[in-house]
């Protein structure tokens, strides 16, 4: 069975006092967190600073203090793996990447939670979470 690698982040940011997640709805129907394929011999963080770039015109501080490892597999039947970081904003400028990304969305972690529709996300999400809320200063 092929292995499909994908690396990314949980993104986020505290405004007015919230914690605020970044999520993704995709031109394919899905809702999701920024991820994408690994490229060449790029590492997971390399590719997941790009991914996020090219689909939201971010660039983000990833903190590699968290890495979360999921798998399931994909509707042709591969096995997906992906690795996920917690990032955050180093600007403000959001431009979804018009071929995939329909639009992005800042929600708190309960409508982010319920949002995303694949299972293994939500797990990266809910450990972010508790990551985040464990070890910084919000």
């Amino acid at each position: 069975m092929r292995l499909e690698k994908s690396c990314g982040a949980v993104i986020y940011k505290v405004e007015d006092g919230r914690l605020l997640f970044l999520i993704e709805h995709t031109r394919s129907g899905h809702t999701s967190i920024p991820k994408g394929h690994v490229e060449g011999s790029e590492t997971e963080l390399e590719t997941a600073a790009r991914e996020i770039k090219e689909e939201t015109n971010l660039d983000v501080k990833i903190d590699s203090g968290f890495r979360k490892t999921v798998h399931y597999l994909t509707k042709k039947g591969e096995d997906k793996e992906v690795v996920f970081f917690a990032a955050v904003p180093l600007s403000e400028d959001l431009v979804p990447q018009e071929k995939e990304i329909k639009s992005l969305e800042w929600m708190t972690f309960e409508d982010a939670y319920d949002a995303l529709d694949h299972p293994p996300h939500r797990t990266a999400l809910r450990d972010a979470y508790e990551y985040i809320t464990g070890n910084m200063q919000i």
